[in-house]
C-alpha cells in the first residue's frame, strides 16, 4: 500500500486538480470531470477525492489517513477540444495501471497541447456543410454557392475575433451579421430560385449544439448548477446570433426567411 507524506499528498492534490482543470477548460461534462479526477487521485495514493465543479472554478479536497488538503483552481474557457479530454483520460488509465507515478503524470499533463486543424480546412468544410444544408432545404446550385461563400466568410471572421480574444457573444453576433448581409444580397439580386434559403443555412455554423448537449447531460446527472450555467451560456449565444441576424435584415431591408 502506498504511504503518502503531507508533501506527497499535496502534490497528488495539485496533480488531480490540474487534470480536472484541463477537462473543465476544454468542454468535458461535469460527471466526467468528477470521475476522472477521483480515479486519478485514488490511483496516485489518496484515500478519497472530494470535489466541487462550478462554472468558472474547480475545488478539490484529498483525504489520506484522516488528513485533508484542499486546493482551488480557476477554469478559463479554452474552447471545446475532445483531444485534450481523451489525453487526460489516457493518462488517468496509465496511472491506474501503475505505469506512471505522480511526477510523470504531472509532467505529461503539463505537456498537453490542444491539436488544432488547419484553419483554412475548417473554413472549407464549414462552407461545404452549410452549403449542403441549403441543398437539403431545397436550394439550387446558386443558393448552394451563396451559402458556401457567406458561411465561409463568417467562419473566417469568427476565427479572427476568437484569435484576438473578443467576447464570444460579440463574436457570434458579428459572424451572424456578416453571413446574413451576404445572403441578403442574394435575395436583393434574386440569385437562385429561392435565395432566402441561404439566409437560414449560412448561420447554422453558429448553433451552440455542444454547450446545450453538455447542459442537458449535466442536469440529468445531478449537476444542476453547472447545467443551468451552461444552458444560460448557450442561450445567450443563440440570442447573440439572433441579434446579428435581425440587425442585418434590418440594415438590408429584407422581410425575413419566409418564402
Amino acid at each position: 500500500m502506498m504511504i503518502l507524506s503531507e508533501e506527497a499528498q499535496t502534490e497528488v492534490t495539485r496533480v488531480a486538480v490540474l487534470a480536472g482543470q484541463i477537462l473543465h477548460q476544454h468542454g468535458a461534462e461535469s460527471r466526467l470531470i468528477e470521475q476522472t479526477t477521483q480515479r486519478l487521485g485514488l490511483a496516485l495514493g489518496a484515500d478519497s477525492i472530494e470535489l466541487s465543479v462550478t462554472p468558472d472554478a474547480i475545488v478539490i479536497t484529498s483525504l489520506y489517513d484522516g488528513r485533508c488538503i484542499t486546493t482551488t483552481r480557476r477554469c478559463y474557457d479554452r474552447g471545446i477540444n475532445m483531444q485534450m479530454v481523451c489525453d487526460v483520460q489516457r493518462i488517468c488509465v496509465m496511472a491506474e495501471k501503475q505505469l506512471l507515478h505522480v511526477k510523470e503524470v504531472k509532467k505529461r499533463l503539463k505537456r498537453l497541447v490542444p491539436y488544432k486543424h488547419n484553419r483554412w480546412l475548417v473554413v472549407l468544410m464549414i462552407g461545404f456543410s452549410c452549403g449542403s444544408f441549403s441543398h437539403f432545404f431545397g436550394g439550387d446550385t446558386a443558393v448552394y454557392w451563396t451559402t458556401f461563400v457567406a458561411s465561409s466568410l463568417a467562419m473566417i471572421l469568427r476565427q479572427e475575433l476568437a484569435h484576438r480574444h473578443h467576447n464570444p457573444f460579440v463574436n457570434f453576433a458579428s459572424a451572424a451579421f456578416l453571413a446574413t448581409i451576404i445572403t441578403s444580397l442574394g435575395v436583393i439580386y434574386d440569385i437562385g430560385e429561392n435565395p432566402k434559403i441561404a439566409m437560414a443555412a449560412s448561420v447554422l455554423l453558429l448553433v451552440p449544439g455542444f454547450p446545450l448537449i453538455n447542459a442537458v447531460s449535466d442536469m440529468l446527472k445531478g449537476h444542476i448548477n453547472m447545467g443551468i450555467a451552461r444552458w444560460v451560456f448557450a442561450t445567450l449565444l443563440a440570442i447573440s446570433v439572433s441579434i446579428g441576424i435581425v440587425a442585418a435584415i434590418t440594415v438590408m431591408g429584407i422581410s425575413g426567411w419566409m418564402r
